[in-house]
């Protein structure tokens, strides 16, 4: 009858377990139907190598550069592994322990008139087996929860590429454009030395002031000053190149030299839902909401009884010769139970723990998802307005070079007041400058969708790269 009745517990282990598993947390997620800032609605969704879409060399070589060399993935990595060893070591839970012991003994005792008796020996060897069966599925469970922060420390990883190459295009951008107001700040003051030398040519022959002199000198010195924080700017940010592709800043050279070098993408947002699987930290959260469940039925399981099976077989003798003997051999076969009755509220607590811990994961998971959905809406916003932010200022820089053209050509003619002169000039060197702020604030933008939306990741991508290794 025993078989039979171990059978029929066996049998009946499923549905026991299912009785400890506890209701799943509903997060109610708020899905818009469409994105209110989305207008272009035939742009294609983000590529995996979302970089190329600018279609600049330079820029894809030092994206690739992060994706390969970037410390702070390294570090991911090597999280992965720790997530990975322990899940083996929760793992081992489900599978029995079997344990291999050899011994050799020799004593001697003696009696009150200390006189010793004759010395024994004793020699053995053993297998010991033992396995606790998971009638409630706590250890299934425990398994379960270490898979699914491997998991997410898969996903974590994949977050840390994305934000790596995404930091990798935007510095890659601030020094294009640093060196594309560098140049534009040269050409204004070579501009404003020739104004500078066409007053002082007044001034020799009586149609010029000193103070007209000195209001033009201030305007060169002020453009020569703006050239050093631009080298600064330019230096600073080939340090911070540097570090994101996990290279020395001496060992790194950036030769793009100009924003028109750089194609300004079309970008798709697609629907909201479909974000869900598009972003890795969002997968990383549920991940984490999964494990923290699973922690919550384990900790349930813990309420029940453990049974567990012990067997030992092997062989023991007094002497050597005749430790391989028939005689000699011995087994032990064993069962187990135990329940928990009083713990002074040490299962309660740990089980209050957990469900507390898997509803900080819920309200996480929630808020990355509504923080995913803000950062498309964002980014969104500001490639839509930068872009039309950009079309007003060309054609005020255009403006502004025509009125400069012409006092200009006019002050050399001596048809021109010099405070006409100088008022258009800055708004020249002004509205160049600002145009250049903006688009290098477009090319961002865009950088930002392309992070908002994922780079390109999904879910299906992240589960195939788990699934190879």
């Amino acid at each position: 009858m025993r078989p039979f009745v171990l059978a029929i517990l066996l049998g009946l282990a499923p549905a026991l377990a299912g009785c400890v598993e506890t209701p799943r947390p509903d997060p109610a997620l708020d899905v818009p139907a469409a994105y209110r800032a989305a207008r272009d609605t035939s742009a294609p969704l983000p590529r995996a190598a979302w970089w190329t879409a600018f279609r600049s060399a330079e820029l894809t070589r030092i994206a690739e550069a992060a994706e390969a060399g970037n410390l702070d993935i390294a570090v991911a990595v090597a999280r992965i592994r720790q997530a990975d060893a322990q899940a083996r070591v929760v793992g081992a839970a489900l599978l029995p322990t079997l344990d291999l012991s050899a011994s050799a003994a020799r004593s001697r005792s003696a009696d009150l008139s200390g006189r010793g008796s004759e010395g024994a020996n004793r020699f053995g060897t053993s297998l010991a087996a033992r396995y606790e069966l998971d009638f409630w599925g706590r250890a299934r469970s425990e398994t379960e929860a270490a898979d699914q922060l491997a998991r997410a420390s898969r996903f974590d990883r994949d977050t840390v590429a994305l934000t790596a190459t995404s930091s990798a295009a935007g510095s890659y951008m601030r020094i294009v454009a640093a060196r594309d107001r560098k140049a534009i700040a040269r050409l204004n003051l070579e501009s404003a030395t020739r104004v500078l030398t066409i007053i002082r040519e007044r001034l020799a022959v009586g149609t010029a002031t000193a103070l007209d002199l000195a209001q033009q000198e201030s305007v060169v010195a002020s453009l020569r000053a703006e050239i050093p924080p631009l080298d600064q700017i330019i230096e600073q940010e080939i340090a911070t190149l540097a570090v994101l592709v996990g290279r020395a800043p001496e060992r790194l050279s950036v030769r793009g030299a100009s924003m028109d070098a750089l194609a300004v993408p079309r970008v798709g947002a697609g629907v909201p839902s479909a974000l869900l699987a598009r972003r890795p930290d969002i997968a990383a959260a549920e991940a984490r909401l999964e494990a923290a469940h699973a922690n919550v039925n384990a900790a349930r399981a813990a309420f029940f009884p453990t049974i567990s099976l012990t067997a030992a077989g092997g062989i023991e003798s007094l002497a050597l010769t005749s430790l391989f003997q028939p005689g000699a051999a011995f087994y032990a076969i064993g069962a187990g139970l135990a329940q928990p009755i009083f713990d002074g509220g040490r299962l309660q607590g740990q089980f209050d723990i957990q469900e507390a811990a898997q509803e900080e994961l819920l309200q996480a998971y929630r808020a990355a998802v509504l923080n995913a959905f803000a950062d498309v809406e964002r980014a969104l916003i500001a490639v839509r307005q930068l872009a039309e932010q950009e079309r007003l200022q060309r054609e005020s820089l255009a403006s502004s070079r025509r009125a400069y053209d012409i006092a200009e050509q006019r002050l050399r003619e001596g048809t021109v007041d010099l405070v006409t002169v100088l008022n258009t000039q800055t708004t020249l060197f002004q509205a160049q400058d600002a145009l250049t702020r903006v688009r290098l604030a477009r090319f961002l933008a865009s950088v930002s969708l392309y992070q908002a939306l994922g780079g390109g990741w999904t879910v299906a991508q992240g589960r195939a790269e788990t699934a190879a290794r």
